[in-house]
C-alpha cells in the first residue's frame, strides 16, 4: 500500500551543480571517464570542490563504482553511497536518495551520476541477449519465448491497447515526437540539434515493432550526467539560484514487473507512476495546474502520453491532443529522443536550467518543473521549483 500522507523532504534539499559530457555515439573513452568528466563538471558548476563532497549516489546499472569515482575526481571521504535499481526509473530517485541524506544529515554534499556508452558499447535497445539466472530473468522468461526480445516489443504491447482502448491510431504518438525533436532543434548540446520533424515524418519512417515507429524510439546515447545536491541553506551561498526539491518519490504498483507488466487488468496506464503521481501531489499540496514545465521520460512516445494521463493533465485517451495543443512546455531540452538517452539524467539537468532561466527553450517565470523517471519499471519522479 502506497503512503497515504504527505512526507517532510520538501525544502531541506537542493541540486545546485550539473555537469555533462558531450552526448555521443561514439565517446572514444571509458564509461569511468565520462562519469569523472561529469562529475567534475557538476561540481565546478556548483561552485564547490571535490574536497566537499562527501557523499555520492548511482544506478545499479552503472559500471563505475562509487569509491573509484571519487577517487578519480579527487573525492575524498565518502559518508554516505547508495544505488537505485530498475534503470531509468532510477534517475529521479537518485535525488531523492541524495536529498534525503542531507536532510538526515547523514551528508552534506551529495553527487548524483549516470555514465554510460550505450551507442558504442552495450546497447540496451538490442534486448536480452544474455543474463544471470535471477527472479527478474524468469519474469522475462514468459515473454522472450514468443518474441518479446527488446524493450520496444514489450512497450507495443500496451500501446496497442492503448490505441484500441481509446480509438486512436498511432498518429497519436506522433504528436510527442514532434515537440521532442522541435526542442531539441534549438539545442546545441542535442544530437538532433538543427533537425526537427513533422507529423508526416514520423508517420513516414519505418516500423520497430507495431504500432511503434523509428521516430517513437528514444536514441542510444554514450555520455555522462552529474548532479550536486546539498541543503537549501548552504545553496543559497553558492552561484546559481537552488533548484529546490519541493517533492521526490518513488513508486511500484500491483502485478508490477519491468516492462512486462501484462497481467494486470488494464494495461493503457502506468499504476507505477500513478503511486508516484499521488504522492508527489500530495507532499508538494499542488497539482498539474501548478506546473509550468513537464521533463517527462520518452525512451517511447505511448508512455508520455500515459504519464500525463496518471499526473492528471488531461482525462484517459486525451494526451495527444492535450500535447498537440502545446498547453505545458514538454521536454525543453528534446528530451531522450532529442536530446540524448542518459537514463532521464539530463531530464533533470534540463530542469535546474528551467529554474535558474538559462534552458535554450527557456519558459518565461518557470518555478516548478515535474521530471519524471524510466516508465514500465518501478520507476521515481520529482517536482522541482524556484527557492522563495
Amino acid at each position: 500500500m502506497s503512503l497515504h500522507r504527505a512526507d517532510s523532504l520538501g525544502g531541506r534539499a537542493a541540486v545546485v551543480g550539473i555537469g555533462a559530457t558531450e552526448f555521443s555515439k561514439d565517446s572514444g573513452r571509458s564509461e569511468l571517464k565520462l562519469a569523472v568528466e561529469a562529475v567534475r563538471a557538476a561540481i565546478d558548476d556548483a561552485g564547490l570542490s571535490p574536497a566537499d563532497v562527501d557523499g555520492m549516489v548511482t544506478f545499479t546499472m552503472d559500471t563505475s563504482p562509487e569509491i573509484t569515482v571519487a577517487q578519480a575526481a579527487g573525492i575524498g571521504e565518502l559518508s554516505f553511497f547508495s544505488r537505485v535499481h530498475y534503470g531509468g526509473g532510477a534517475a529521479c530517485a537518485t535525488v531523492q536518495q541524495a536529498a534525503l541524506a542531507v536532510a538526515a544529515g547523514v551528508a552534506e554534499v551529495v553527487v548524483c551520476y549516470r555514465a554510460f556508452n550505450e551507442r558504442s558499447g552495450r546497447r540496451f535497445g538490442s534486448g536480452v541477449q544474455q543474463r544471470e539466472p535471477s527472479a527478474e530473468g524468469a519474469a522475462l522468461g514468459w515473454n522472450l519465448p514468443f518474441g518479446l526480445l527488446t524493450p520496444a516489443s514489450w512497450v507495443a504491447m500496451t500501446a496497442q491497447r492503448y490505441l484500441h482502448t481509446h480509438g486512436l491510431t498511432p498518429e497519436a504518438f506522433g504528436q510527442v515526437a514532434v515537440t521532442g525533436r522541435r526542442c531539441a532543434a534549438r539545442n546545441p548540446a542535442a544530437y538532433f540539434h538543427g533537425r526537427p520533424i513533422t507529423l508526416d515524418d514520423h508517420a513516414s519512417s519505418r516500423w520497430i515493432v507495431e504500432p511503434l515507429r523509428l521516430l517513437d524510439c528514444c536514441q542510444e546515447t554514450d555520455g555522462g550526467q552529474a548532479l550536486v545536491v546539498t541543503s537549501v541553506e548552504r545553496a543559497r551561498d553558492l552561484p546559481h539560484p537552488p533548484a529546490v526539491v519541493v517533492a521526490a518519490a518513488q513508486g511500484a504498483g500491483r502485478a508490477q514487473e519491468q516492462m512486462t507488466s501484462y497481467y494486470r487488468d488494464d494495461l493503457t496506464g502506468l499504476p507505477e507512476m500513478g503511486v508516484v503521481a499521488r504522492q508527489l501531489w500530495r507532499s508538494s499540496g499542488m497539482g498539474p495546474a501548478d506546473i509550468d514545465v513537464g521533463i517527462l521520460y520518452d525512451h517511447f512516445t505511448p508512455y508520455v502520453l500515459m504519464q500525463l494521463e496518471e499526473f492528471g493533465f488531461c482525462g484517459r485517451g486525451e494526451a495527444a491532443e492535450f500535447v498537440a495543443a502545446d498547453t505545458l512546455p514538454l521536454n525543453t531540452h528534446g528530451g531522450q529522443l532529442g536530446e540524448a538517452y542518459l537514463h532521464g539524467m539530463n531530464g533533470i539537468a534540463e530542469a535546474v536550467r528551467q529554474l535558474r532561466g538559462t534552458s535554450v527553450n527557456q519558459t518565461a517565470g518557470a518555478a516548478h518543473v515535474l521530471v519524471t523517471a524510466g516508465t514500465g519499471v518501478p520507476t521515481s519522479a520529482l517536482v522541482l521549483g524556484a527557492d522563495g
